[in-house]
């Protein structure tokens, strides 16, 4: 049978060990406290995050629809300038049919005297041609016959696309075919226009065209010099 003092001991024991427990579920209770603090502060921060990113989201979303609104803006403003810009082409076209008859025809005489010493005998706008009853045939803006000096005047509302100068170089090598009339006659090419570019000018200067623009209400050959 256990003395007193032995169960005092296994007492004093077992109380420690309970007192050493407590201790340690305390510790433990402690340190989950911090840990579960610590845990809300993460989630308080992946929440504020989250917040944040969904908020750039929005932004961009925003923005997104900004860019769209702007895009299709543009597209309606690209269509309308189209529109416009077919408008005006067709004014041009329109306008180009009065081109040779109301600022060409009236003064070009004046322009060729001035600068050939030469007056037309006979002025022809809108000279079309067939050769040899075929379907081929040859349209010249304006046709002056001078002396021996045949002016063949082509006349362009657009006349720095360089396509439309070489179709005039390869017309004027026709024309013999097409007006035989005219091959006792020098050929004295003019390529015409309300104004042109210097690439332009450069060209014609290059293969002996002569090229005339108008300037205020004058016509001018503004290579004359350097084609003579």
């Amino acid at each position: 049978m256990k003395s007193t003092a032995e169960k005092v001991s296994e007492l004093e024991k077992a109380m420690m060990e309970l007192v050493y427990q407590s201790r340690l579920t305390e510790m433990r209770l402690k340190q989950l406290a911090e840990e579960m603090i610590d845990f809300k502060d993460e989630m308080k921060e992946f929440k504020d995050e989250m917040k944040e990113f969904k908020d750039e989201m929005k932004e961009f979303k925003d923005e997104m629809k900004e860019f769209k609104d702007e895009m299709k803006e543009f597209k309606d403003e690209m269509r309308a300038s189209k529109k416009e810009m077919d408008k005006k082409w067709g004014e041009l076209a329109k306008k180009m049919g009065t081109l040779i008859e109301d600022i060409f025809i009236p003064s070009l005489d004046l322009t060729i005297e001035k600068y050939f010493n030469v007056t037309p005998h006979d002025v022809m706008p809108r000279r079309k041609v067939r050769k040899n009853g075929k379907s081929k045939t040859m349209e010249i803006d304006i046709l002056a016959l001078a002396d021996n000096q045949a002016f063949v005047v082509e006349v362009k509302a657009s006349p720095n696309r360089l396509e439309y100068v070489y179709d005039f170089i390869e017309k004027i090598k026709t024309i013999p075919d097409f007006i035989p009339e005219i091959k006792n006659y020098k050929v004295i090419p003019i390529y015409a226009a309300l104004d042109m570019e210097e690439r332009t000018i450069s060209l014609l200067t290059k293969n002996n065209i002569y090229a005339m623009i108008l300037r205020g209400d004058i016509l001018e050959i503004i290579n004359f010099k350097d084609v003579s």
